[in-house]
């Protein structure tokens, strides 16, 4: 295991460097100036329209992730480009849709995110409250796990559409004569959503620095290994770097169209591709071909098949509402254990609460959100991983996709109480 260790250890370096071959990719995102709309329909015909608004003028969906989700009296939540403002507000307007400015302009914020300020003296020791591009997310993993070999192994459990590894790191506290459980958690998997990286990296530090401090983090890494994905979408994540900051989906390319991109979390076998999910390939939600047809999807599902007897807990890292989810989101079908996952989920919003002041809704993603077939944790609960969860990371709305880097500790710090007060639960119920 030694020698698979290091080679994929040289593969990762090669990997990185070949990145720093092409500077001119790096840090040079169109930067979109534009507003956010804050929108409300209240009537059947108000939806139509704002669905038509919505699909046009190159609008981008924040909230909900597709027009079929539009409906009277719900917050819609719509970025619009600068050149497109007039009409639509004149078009809003005219159909006596109500609308506010949520985000005034977008590009402050975005160059605020994307700006590198590691060689400022006062960013020292900041590294995780700052947005990383994907060659640097890479060189982290590779230096984490040498740095910590005792504590963090790296899997590489496939690759992306466009050929870029998937790495899995695992975290490991004291060793055991039989085999842990372990937990699952991966992020990124929505491109757009930089949060949620930042959370997995987050999460990785504080396990090892905090492994004999903290008393939660001691009994969990002592009890349970943690499989961390920190990028399942890097082909998305780099194009929201280098090209378009509002992008969703993955970077495949489709034979029959020009549009590009599968969500991936509509492309695992949950009620694959039914009511919530889209057969169009140029929407923000489309399915793909057919169940795993994307390369990132099935790396997951075959080591979660693979792992199915040790991996007892399942969170996805997603932004931005501030939702604690557990299945079903595929249908109204109440889960099997809906009062243990709703008293789990429940627990960790008080604990939030009352540590950080925020407001987490909680519930089964169908009824507190809208339908999603297709998602990773109703697949990894159908295959047998009972406590399956996905957060849904600040804000309310603010800032969207768009948190500052000066919220990044306490979106972390929120999400981290939550997944550590589930865990410990499924620790005493695994035993």
């Amino acid at each position: 295991m030694a020698w698979l260790r290091m080679k994929l250890q040289i593969l990762l370096i090669i990997y990185v460097l070949s990145l720093f071959k092409f500077p001119d990719k790096c840090h040079s995102t169109e930067v979109p100036d534009g507003k956010v709309l804050s929108i409300t329909a209240s009537t059947p015909e108000q939806v139509d329209i704002l669905r038509n608004i919505s699909s046009q003028y190159e609008t981008v969906l924040w909230q909900p992730a597709s027009p079929m989700y539009i409906t009277a009296n719900s917050e819609v939540h719509l970025y619009v480009p600068q050149e497109s403002v007039l009409n639509v507000t004149t078009l809003l307007q005219s159909h006596q849709l109500t609308y506010r400015s949520m985000v005034e302009n977008t590009q402050p914020l975005i160059e605020m995110q994307t700006r590198d300020d590691s060689k400022d003296p006062k960013s020292m020791g900041k590294f995780y409250e700052r947005y990383h591009p994907l060659e640097e997310i890479y060189f982290w993993i590779n230096k984490t796990t040498v740095d910590h070999p005792n504590m963090v192994k790296v899997f590489l459990i496939g690759s992306s559409v466009e050929k870029r590894p998937l790495y899995v790191l695992k975290l490991s506290g004291r060793a055991s004569s039989t085999p842990k459980n372990a937990i699952w958690v991966d992020c990124g998997i929505h491109a757009r959503e930089w949060i949620s990286p930042a959370f997995c990296m987050w999460l990785v530090d504080h396990c090892i620095t905090q492994y004999e401090a903290n008393r939660d983090i001691t009994e969990i890494l002592n009890s349970m290994d943690i499989y961390v994905l920190p990028m399942m979408n890097p082909d998305g994540y780099e194009y929201t770097w280098t090209a378009q900051r509002m992008w969703r989906k993955n970077r495949a390319k489709h034979p029959d169209s020009d549009c590009v991109g599968v969500d991936l979390n509509r492309n695992f076998d949950a009620n694959w591709c039914t009511s919530g999910a889209s057969s169009r390939s140029c929407d923000q939600t489309y399915c793909g071909q057919f169940p795993e047809s994307e390369p990132e999807a099935q790396a997951v599902a075959n080591f979660l098949r693979s792992n199915k007897n040790t991996v007892k807990a399942y969170f996805s890292i997603h932004s931005y509402s501030q939702m604690l989810l557990f299945p079903y989101s595929c249908s109204y079908e109440q889960a099997r254990n809906h009062d243990e996952l709703n008293e789990m989920a429940q627990d960790a919003a008080k604990d939030i609460q009352r540590y950080y002041g925020n407001q987490y809704k909680f519930g089964p993603g169908s009824q507190t959100i809208y339908l999603a077939p297709g998602g990773s944790d109703d697949w990894a609960y159908n295959l047998g991983i009972d406590y399956s969860f996905t957060f849904e990371l600040q804000d309310r709305g603010k800032y969207g996709f768009l948190l500052p880097p000066s919220h990044i500790a306490k979106a972390c710090k929120e999400g981290l109480q939550a997944l550590k007060s589930i865990s410990l639960k499924v620790i005493q119920r695994s035993q």
